[in-house]
């Protein structure tokens, strides 16, 4: 029926080098120039949002943005922003996903930058989705993972209740040790819908895999 892969991975738990990376990441602050196309995308966003006072969520790592139509939608009092790195996810979205609905917007930007380019900016999030961002599941790629990368304080930084998914629950494991190095507790848990809320996950239940979640207040 479904066609997913398993992650598959030489790690047979969590990194040996977690604890040290969340800490060094968390005691600095990135010093890394802008991208421009982000530093454009982020004033888009600013222009959408005016000088909107109301709830605003993101949708990180939000593909073609169907998952950002969704939430949008759930959320009909607040803004929604969705983003992702790749131009033709988001080129896709207007051409199957897009709906009639003023309350979302979607980018194309670094997540990196944009994070960082918010929390400067006093973004303060009453939601933040993070629904099946790439495991990157080789140990040697640790880094590239958000809890494992520098902007892990970013994500802290810009608060709500942060929402993370996925359908390898190693991934899920090591966010809920980063948070509480932070000293935010988190506990993994299955997660189960009636409706999937973005193509991967389609996918990965048409193929008979669990998602795992994480789904925390951040202070």
């Amino acid at each position: 029926m479904g066609e997913s892969k398993i992650v598959t991975s030489n790690q047979q738990g969590p990194h040996e080098k977690l604890e040290e990376l969340v800490r060094r990441h968390l005691s600095s602050e990135s010093q890394k120039p802008f991208s421009q196309h982000t530093l454009d995308a982020f004033a888009e966003a600013q222009a959408w949002l005016k000088d909107w006072q109301g709830p605003l969520i993101m949708d990180s790592c939000c593909g073609v943005g169907e998952s950002t139509a969704v939430i949008a939608a759930l959320y009909p009092e607040a803004k929604v922003i969705g983003v992702d790195k790749s131009a033709l996810r988001t080129s896709k979205h207007e051409r199957g996903y897009a709906v009639d609905q003023d309350n979302y917007l979607v980018l194309r930007a670094d997540l990196n930058d944009f994070w960082r380019l918010a929390y400067q900016s006093g973004w303060k999030l009453q939601r933040h989705f993070l629904l099946y961002p790439n495991p990157w599941p080789k140990s040697m790629h640790v880094k590239r993972r958000w809890h494992g990368g520098a902007s892990f304080a970013d994500i802290l930084k810009l608060g709500g209740t942060l929402t993370v998914r996925s359908n390898w629950p190693l991934y899920i494991e090591e966010f809920a040790l980063a948070l509480g190095i932070a000293g935010i507790q988190a506990t993994p848990a299955l997660y189960q819908a009636d409706q999937s809320m973005t193509p991967f996950e389609r996918k990965y239940w048409a193929s008979g895999q669990q998602s795992w979640q994480l789904e925390v207040a951040l202070p």
